[in-house]
């Protein structure tokens, strides 16, 4: 997230569009070349100058704009600023997207964008409140960096004793995006430290607190609700699947390759049911053969025939 003004400039776009194509469009995941392609095109074909589309508390909470928590995270300020969040939230989807499955991590996110706004309101009407600076209140911010930062705090949450390097220097992934969040502030102090802050924050209470939860909750019903409409004859009796390894079947029904983690093996259940490949391997029955009461069958009118035949000779 930033404050300043947007500038002029192409070569930000320049190197974007190399680093697509390094990666290969085909190598993308769709959510997130959908997502990068949205933010592209809102650079270049703007619907709302960046003072309509920032939020701050004066704008979404006290004037009740509260489209801005869906316009902010989509804009940017110029072409590095698109550059570098892209490029990074790039990175990040070719790694995650595939982990999480595409519909998941569409709903994480739009959770994620959302509730970066939502902490970013809460902790500037805090310092406003703390400091009695107005301030605060008035500082608008837009860009997508807020929810990388959440993405990030995910990714080492899946890496934990991996390094990452920030800005050159080696950094235990756990701690990585704390030394980011203020080297950043320190070399770039257009940039929201705030609205950054509020990433972080966000990526804490999916992996470490409620948010999870709340959000494999709400999956699940949907998911179920879906199948049961798109599959009436389906019960969870039980899985019956081919052999070639250990299975564990979960309470809802998905199976999945054993040796998992908690939350992969939970992950690789919503992905196969989301993608519409549930476990369940009963199929609703096609066909029916069987005689109504009453009737008689060819071979029983034949035999009857020559009963009859018989008779009268």
């Amino acid at each position: 997230m930033r404050y300043r003004q947007r500038g002029g400039g192409q070569l930000g776009l320049i190197l974007l569009a190399s680093q697509v194509f390094q990666v290969g469009v085909e190598n993308i995941p769709p959510v997130t070349l959908a997502v990068l392609g949205l933010n592209v095109y809102l650079f270049l074909v703007p619907n709302l100058p960046l003072l309509q589309a920032c939020i701050s508390v004066q704008q979404a909470y006290w004037r009740g704009d509260w489209r801005r928590l869906v316009l902010s995270p989509l804009h940017h300020l110029d072409d590095w600023h698109l550059y570098f969040n892209m490029a990074s939230f790039l990175w990040k989807g070719v790694k995650l997207e595939p982990r999480l499955g595409s519909s998941f991590y569409a709903w994480l996110l739009a959770v994620f964008s959302l509730l970066t706004g939502v902490i970013y309101l809460l902790l500037e009407m805090v310092l406003s409140e703390i400091t009695q600076d107005p301030s605060y209140s008035m500082q608008c911010a837009v860009g997508f960096s807020g929810v990388l930062f959440a993405l990030k705090v995910l990714s080492n949450h899946y890496h934990p004793g991996g390094v990452s390097y920030v800005m050159g220097v080696p950094v235990a992934n756990r701690y990585a995006s704390w030394v980011e969040l203020v080297l950043i502030h320190l070399t770039s102090p257009g940039t929201s430290f705030v609205g950054h802050l509020a990433g972080i924050l966000v990526g804490l209470l999916y992996t470490a607190g409620p948010l999870k939860i709340i959000m494999r909750t709400i999956a699940g019903f949907v998911m179920n609700g879906y199948h049961a409409r798109q599959n009436p004859y389906n019960n969870s009796s039980g899985y019956s699947g081919s052999s070639g390894g250990p299975r564990v079947q979960p309470q809802n029904g998905h199976p999945y390759t054993g040796g998992l983690s908690e939350d992969e093996q939970y992950e690789a259940a919503i992905r196969a049911s989301l993608n519409g490949r549930g476990g369940s391997t009963q199929r609703r029955p096609t066909s029916y053969s069987f005689n109504i009461p009453g009737e008689l069958t060819a071979e029983e009118i034949r035999r009857r025939r020559l009963q009859r035949i018989d008779h009268f000779d």
